[in-house]
């Protein structure tokens, strides 16, 4: 049991060290691109892959950069039709939880807040649950959970404190 425990907080530390080294990478990369100045290859060469690229207004494109399950941000990079940055928002946001309602498709909530950080499916209800970890402002852990029906679409949404990784 000793050693189960000591496993689960090494695991913990280690997830910890990776969101704050990966947080200060971001931080970084973000302050070296400038909008409307930066070019996709500027953004690829700080951010890497993007997790999916989808379509803009316009014939924009949007990269999404995730950083769930460790993190607690999620990035959305578009790049305007003449190769620029033409925006750079942080996602996990109370202001686009807002805009998260009853009715809304699977897809328009992926491209609003990126790839959740876990996603439960519970067949006897025929809903599946979407999680992401975000900050309320100024330092609060939270998860913003969506429930989806069997027609992907949302049903209910809310957010409470982030229980981490505590043991049972």
């Amino acid at each position: 049991m000793k050693q189960i425990r000591g496993w689960r907080i090494g695991v913990a530390i280690g997830c910890l060290a990776a969101a704050i080294g990966l947080a200060a990478c971001d931080s970084k990369n973000i302050s070296e691109l400038e909008e409307g100045v930066s070019t996709e290859a500027d953004v690829r060469a700080r951010f890497g892959q993007p997790e999916n690229i989808w379509d803009g207004a316009g014939g924009a494109r949007v990269f999404e950069y995730n950083r769930q399950p460790a993190g607690q941000k999620n990035y959305m990079i578009t790049i305007g039709t003449d190769g620029k940055m033409s925006a750079l928002r942080q996602v996990l946001t109370p202001e686009n939880f807002a805009k998260v309602h009853p009715g809304m498709m699977m897809e328009d909530l992926r491209k609003m807040l990126g790839k959740p950080a876990k996603v439960t499916p519970y067949a006897l209800r025929r809903e599946t649950e979407w999680e992401w970890r975000w900050v309320q402002p100024p330092n609060s852990p939270m998860v913003f959970t969506a429930t989806l029906d069997d027609d992907q679409r949302v049903v209910r949404s809310g957010s409470s404190p982030d229980r981490g990784t505590e043991a049972p």
